[in-house]
Formats: structure tokens, C-alpha cells, sequence
């Protein structure tokens, strides 16, 4: 195809592996979320420096952030060394310095109804960002702000729609009483508002830029799955898979499932033929609705084919992100020297392909396919030797451990189970073998203000009726507190067993109840009841999704990590080898930071040198889809295990690398196989009900799945089964001479690197994403 790319654009394009795009759009493939917000910033300055009024609509959330910062970035350095070198590599060199105060922005979309100066209202966001940001005129911008809209009778929204929930049946249907009359004729009223807005871009010529991000059903701005590519702006609901990402903007899903949208539509995005549309998106999580975007032909199925009518569309990606399309598939195999990770991918693909056992393939099978007859020296053993390859990684995560040291660490609360509990269960079992848990960061974010207040209200309840005995020992808010933790742990363990609902409730009381002496330095019960009252005051004054005190923060935190310690000790595993780093960088967004050494660093290396481990897990994403918390814990357990490095030797060190519902494996990438068993699955799924209290009903799920974490890692695990299922054969399993074979129906699927390796790879990871 020809690609039409700009100057900026065509310098990423040279950089890049891809050697020939035939998608329906063209895209631009970079090595990092990072690079992503330079590219996204360059191309975008390129275009003001050449329309200087014209008309744009930019991101907003977490997506936006690179995008924010290489923009101020590159206009504070525009006319020193820093910004010409860097225009220069990037094809801006010579243009002068945009300005950005004549650009006419228009808002993408907003949730409605919501209070506009909250934190996290997207008008908030613009504000912000952009208005006092980037200097945008406030009197040129189109934004939606849910104060400035009438309703019916000049009412407040808070009035109309009291509980925030509106009925859109209202536009088809009678009114039955005064209060549906008030709300239906507020819908029309701000029907006709969006209908307004709409207008008022077509006025502008419609949108010249704009740059978004794309959800994981593939919706742009907020029109979800099933949008018309003709649409408006419109007041509309979301879908779950949307509910679940804005969850965490808006204080769980309980309350983004109720909340609407108000949102420009597909079609005014393509209402301007000459719009330079550009959606980016990063990490291997969403590279499926990428494929089906960018191959697939216009449907509704797909939002962002919608784009395929404007010229200047195009996907900027990362390399994740694009791995599954046929470019990138072709380059896999093309633009490096084959190896057998490249004949094992082939030949199970194929196996996927056309549906038929690794055993039942031929040699012509191999031929007539695209990829399997480019493996060098093709002949009758080449499947026979990806079994063999399959099952040794398999036979490895059948072995039996002893006399080791595991160090397993998670970046949240529920990691390490829903990536390795398999494993880990089994590593328990032999006496001789010592395991650690390391949670490195408060989690707090997790546990929702109604959770906290339904348990403070729970806890002073029980204080009333005198069920919480310890705080009446004299000594308990002097020393006692800080003593006796695991005890509320086993009072929660021994009703589990007892099926008592009531009195595990009351060992989460108990736990509670320490966390507060400890954080609020409480000097007796009078106290305790009374800063109970001072948090529940707080949170019934906090909008859904607000920032908490610090001190509430750190009980969320306290929380979160009571369920951790439940889960292991579930396996006789101490309070004391169940470790709450709580590191700092946890609410550091600023970008390229490293891991701080006296925060972040040392306090993973000291357990290094207390505990001496033989094996260190992690959680090891390569490509996730920003500077999150997965990949500063990876660089932080790498500099620990850097600078361990320089004090012993840590030639017989393990590193393994594990995922889990976030971003997933192919058995080609890793090098153990760990079966799993029915009962493995049910123990999995049983410790995650009883434990994980605050994300049995999870606030805030993923969106490949409306329910537990647990059970969408039973459907990964199972479905790496059947991967290696397809391969193997199914008599491989059910007639195998080793018991945990003929029980197993899931795959764990892990990396396991020496020191030199991990260094390497996340030095290589280091350079992607902070190399600028």
C-alpha cells in the first residue's frame, strides 16, 4: 500500500523491523510505550506547526500521559541541544517552534453524569492538560461539561437523576410518574445539547487531528462494539469491556457499569475527509482487536475500521501490540536467522491452523504451509523434535525441588496466585524447601471506599457488643497491637473450616482493628471508636473514585495485605515469609524514573541478603501498556539483583518469570511447562473466594471476564492445555504413565532465565522504555 507518511512518521517507519505494511491502514510499529508518546508528540507537533488554527481532539486518561510529557518536553527544548537532536533524528529539524494557543480543541467524550471538577472527570482532565497545559484558548475549545448542560425545569442532575443512573428507555417509552416526566425530558434536553456539539465541530470543518486510544473491543473515543460508523454525538451506554477499563477512574465498576457516556461519534470523527486520525496502543494484551482493526474489512464489530475511509488514518503501535498481524508474523520469521523457537511456533500454529494433531502431521502439511516450509532442513523428524522440545519443558515443570530458598514476588496483591499458585503448592509441600512472599507494592487502589465503610461499620458494631476482646487488655494500644497478627489470620482460617460467615467477618474486624492502632497511633478504645468515625465521615464525603487521606490509603493498603497473608497460610506458610514492601515508586508517574535505590531498591536487596534465595520469581511483562507497576517492579528487582551480584556469587541464582491475566505466554517463549490438575484449579479458585474479600465481587475486574480473577486463570490455564493438548495429542495425557499428567486440564507456562540473562533482558527493556 502506499503509505502517505509524513516526514516525522516516515523517520520511525526507517527505524522499525517491518520492511512492507498491507493492512487496510498503515501503521507504525516502536519498541516501547515511551517511544509510542514521541512519536505520537512529534506527529502531532508536526501538524500545528503547519495548521496553527486548526481544529484537534486529543486523549485523555493514562494513554495520554507519554503523549503530555514529550510535548512539554520537546516545546521546553525546542531551540537547545536536547530538542534539536532530537527533531533532527525525527525529521522536524528547521520547522520553528508551533504555538498551540490558536488550535481549536474538541473533548472526545465524558461519563455523565458527573460533577466537572472532580479528579477524575475527563473536563477535569482537559482543563488541565490541555487549557492551561498546553496553553489551548479556553473560547476556541469545545468541551463537555455535565454542570453547564440544562435538564428540565433549570434542575441540577444530582436532582433529575439522584442515584446517577438514567433510563434511556425514557426516549421510546411513556413517562409513568412526575419523576420519569422530569428525566425524560431532560434526556431530549441533553439530546438536543449533543446534537449542538455536533454541530459546532461540523461548523469548524470537523476534526483536522485527532489522536486516541483504542479499548479492548476496539471502541475509539467511547463508541463501543456495535457503534453505527456513521454516529454523532450522542448520550449512550457503555459495554463491560469499557466499564471495566474506566472502573478504576471512577471508584469500581459498580459504579462505571451504571454510569453513561456522552461521546463524539464515529462519524464525526470521519466527517472531515482530511482528518489525521491516529489511534495508538501498546502491549500484546490488546493485539487481537488491533489484528481485527487493521485486517479486517469496515463492520461494526470493529469500531476503528470505521477510520479506513479517511486517507490520512493510521495506528501508531508498539511492537506488542502489532504482534499478531501478518506483517509482524512475517517479519518474526524473516527479519531475524531461524531458530527452533521459530519451528516450534511454526508447527503448533499450524497444528491451530488446520485443526489437527502434531502426531497426524505430514511432511506435505509442513510444505504447503507459509511458514512451517521455511524451516531449514525440513524433513519427516522436524515435528517430532517440537514434541520433544514441548515435553522436556514439560518434564521440567514436573521436577521435584529441594533444599531451595523461593523468593516469589508479586507487583500487586493476588499476583504471584493467579500466576504460579500451581507451583508454588507444590514447592510448599517438601519440608526441606524455604518460600518467601514479597507484595511490593499498598494496593490500596483495590479496596472501594463502600467496602472499607460496610467494615468499619461491621467493626464498631462488634466493639459495642464487646466481640473485639483484645482492645479491652490494658496493654493493647500501648504494645499489644503489634503483636499476635498471624493470630487473626488463623481465627480467619479456623472458620473457613468452621463454614462460619460471621466469625471470619470478625477476624477481618480484628485485623482491622490493628491497622487502625498502628496507622492513627490510637491511645485507647474511646480513640478507636472515634477515629472509626472520623474515616467514615471522610468516605461518605469522598465522590466515587476520589484520592483517599494517606492514611486511609495505607489502611486500604493494610488490608489487602491481611488477604495475602490468608492465602499462604492457607499452605502453612508464616505471617512472618509474607513480605508488604510497599515500595515508593508506586505513586511515581514521572517519566524515564528509575527505581529510587534507598526506596526501592534496597528494601528488595536486604531480603535478598537475609533470605538468600535460590529462585526469585517475578512477574515479567515485556511490553505492558505504560510505565506501570509491573515493569518498575521488574527493574527494581533487577537492580537489587545487580547490585546482590557484586557481593556473592549468583552463578546457581533462578530467575523465573511468570504472567498471569494480564498478559500471557506462548509455550515457544518460556522454557518450563508446569502441568496443573483439576485439583489444583479448585484449590486455586476456593483460596481466591475465601481470601481475596475485597475481590470476590472485584471492583475492578478485567474486561476479558464479568467475575473472578480466579476463574478467568482457570480459562487461560485450560486453554494453554489444550494448546499443548493439540500438539501432544489427547493420549498423551489421559494414558500417560505419570499420574499428574493423566489429571492435568490446565499449563502454567514460565520463563527461567540465570543472573546474566534477567540482567540482560531488563537492561534491553530499560532501553526501550526510558531511552530518551
Amino acid at each position: 500500500m502506499e503509505l502517505n507518511l509524513s516526514k516525522v512518521e516516515r523517520e520511525f517507519f526507517k527505524e522499525s523491523k517491518l520492511q512492507e505494511i498491507t493492512t487496510r491502514m498503515p501503521y507504525i510499529a516502536v519498541d516501547g510505550f515511551p517511544k509510542l508518546g514521541l512519536l505520537s508528540s512529534l506527529s502531532f507537533l508536526e501538524w500545528a506547526s503547519e495548521n496553527p488554527n486548526g481544529v484537534v481532539s486529543l486523549p485523555t486518561g493514562k494513554t495520554a500521559q507519554y503523549f503530555l510529557q514529550f510535548t512539554h518536553l520537546l516545546l521546553d527544548n525546542w531551540d537547545n541541544k536536547k530538542g534539536k537532536d532530537i527533531r533532527e533524528k525525527y525529521g522536524l529539524s528547521g520547522v520553528k517552534k508551533p504555538s498551540l494557543k490558536d488550535l481549536q480543541l474538541v473533548q472526545q467524550g465524558e461519563f455523565y453524569p458527573i460533577n466537572s471538577e472532580q479528579h477524575n472527570s475527563l473536563y477535569n482532565f482537559v482543563q488541565n492538560s490541555y487549557l492551561e497545559g498546553f496553553g489551548f484558548d479556553p473560547a476556541k475549545a469545545l468541551l463537555i461539561n455535565s454542570e453547564e448542560i440544562k435538564l428540565a425545569e433549570g434542575k441540577h442532575f444530582s436532582e433529575v437523576f439522584p442515584d446517577s443512573q438514567i433510563d434511556l428507555t425514557l426516549r421510546y417509552r411513556e413517562a409513568k410518574t412526575q419523576q420519569e416526566q422530569l428525566q425524560q425530558q431532560s434526556i431530549f434536553n441533553i439530546d438536543h445539547w449533543c446534537t449542538e456539539y455536533e454541530n459546532r465541530i461540523r461548523e469548524k470543518g470537523g476534526i483536522g487531528f485527532f489522536l486516541g486510544g483504542i479499548g479492548p473491543d476496539g471502541h475509539i473515543a467511547f463508541n463501543t462494539r456495535g457503534s453505527d460508523h456513521f454516529s454523532s454525538t450522542r448520550l449512550t451506554q457503555t459495554n463491560f469491556e469499557t466499564q471495566a477499563m474506566t472502573a478504576t477512574d471512577l471508584g469500581g465498576i459498580e459504579v462505571s457499569s451504571k454510569r453513561l457516556v456522552i461521546t463524539i461519534g464515529l462519524g464525526t470523527i470521519g466527517f472531515n475527509a482530511d482528518n489525521k486520525a491516529i489511534i495508538f496502543a501498546a502491549g500484546e494484551a490488546i493485539a487481537d482487536t488491533i489484528r481485527h482493526s487493521l485486517e479486517s474489512k469496515p463492520s461494526v464489530v470493529y469500531p476503528a475500521t470505521s477510520l479506513q475511509k479517511l486517507k490520512n488514518a493510521r495506528f501508531y503501535l508498539t511492537d506488542g501490540a502489532a504482534v499478531k498481524l501478518e506483517d509482524a508474523v512475517d517479519c518474526y520469521y524473516s527479519c531475524t536467522p531461524w531458530n527452533h523457537q521459530k519451528t516450534e511456533r511454526a508447527v503448533m500454529d499450524l497444528c491451530k491452523k488446520i485443526n489437527k494433531f502434531g502426531s497426524k502431521l505430514t511432511l506435505d502439511d509442513l510444505k504447503a504451509d507459509k511458514y512451517c516450509s521455511q524451516i531449514p532442513g525440513l524433513n519427516e523428524n522436524t515435528v517430532q523434535s517440537v514434541i520433544d522440545s514441548i515435553e522436556a519443558k514439560i518434564l521440567k515443570g514436573m521436577q521435584k525441588e529441594v533444599n531451595q530458598v523461593y523468593y516469589h514476588t508479586g507487583p500487586h496483591h493476588d499476583d504471584i496466585m493467579l500466576g504460579i499458585m500451581p507451583v508454588t503448592n507444590r514447592q510448599s509441600r517438601d519440608a526441606s524447601n524455604e518460600l518467601h512472599f514479597s507484595v511490593l507494592t499498598s494496593g490500596y487502589t483495590a479496596v472501594t471506599n463502600q467496602f472499607l465503610s460496610d467494615l468499619l461499620l461491621d467493626t464498631k458494631d462488634l466493639i459495642s457488643k464487646g466481640k473485639i476482646e483484645m482492645i479491652d487488655y490494658p496493654d493493647f494500644f500501648r504494645e499489644g497491637y503489634k503483636y499476635k497478627w498471624d493470630k487473626d489470620v488463623y481465627h480467619y482460617l479456623d472458620n473457613i473450616a468452621a463454614q462460619s460467615p460471621e466469625e471470619k467477618r470478625r477476624g477481618v474486624c480484628h485485623r482491622l482493628v490493628r491497622a487502625l492502632a498502628s496507622i492513627w497511633n490510637i491511645k485507647d478504645k474511646e480513640g478507636l471508636i472515634e477515629v472509626i468515625y472520623e474515616v467514615l465521615v471522610s468516605l461518605k464525603n469522598s465522590y466515587s473514585g476520589s484520592k483517599n487521606p494517606p492514611k486511609t490509603q495505607k489502611l486500604k493498603g493494610m488490608i489487602r495485605e491481611f488477604e495475602e497473608e490468608l492465602v499462604w497460610a492457607h499452605y502453612g506458610i508464616m505471617v512472618k515469609n509474607v513480605h508488604h514492601l510497599r515500595l515508593g515508586f508506586y505513586q511515581n508517574n514521572v517519566m524515564g524514573s528509575k527505581p529510587d535505590m534507598e526506596k526501592d531498591v534496597l528494601p528488595i536487596l536486604e531480603d535478598f541478603r537475609k533470605y538468600k534465595p535460590t529462585v526469585i520469581s517475578l512477574a515479567m511483562d515485556p511490553q505492558g501498556s505504560g510505565p506501570d507497576t509491573h515493569y518498575k517492579v521488574l527493574q527494581a528487582i533487577a537492580s537489587a539483583v545487580e547490585e546482590w551480584n557484586k557481593e556473592e556469587d549468583l552463578s546457581n541464582l533462578r530467575i523465573v518469570g511468570y504472567r498471569n491475566v494480564w498478559f500471557r505466554y506462548n509455550p515457544w517463549d518460556v522454557e518450563v511447562i508446569v502441568p496443573v490438575s483439576l485439583n489444583a484449579l479448585a484449590t486455586l479458585d476456593k483460596s481466591f473466594s475465601e481470601c481475596y474479600v475485597t475481590q470476590v465481587n472485584a471492583s475492578f475486574p478485567s474486561y476479558q471476564h464479568d467475575g473472578k480473577f480466579s476463574e478467568l486463570t482457570q480459562r487461560i490455564w485450560l486453554e494453554q492445555h489444550k494448546q499443548i493438548q493439540l500438539l501432544l495429542g489427547k493420549n498423551y495425557f489421559y494414558q500417560n504413565a505419570s499420574p499428574l499428567l493423566r489429571a492435568t486440564h490446565g499449563m502454567v507456562y514460565l520463563r527461567e532465565l540465570n543472573v546474566e540473562q534477567f540482567l540482560e533482558e531488563a537492561s534491553n527493556l530499560g532501553k526501550s522504555m526510558e531511552g530518551f
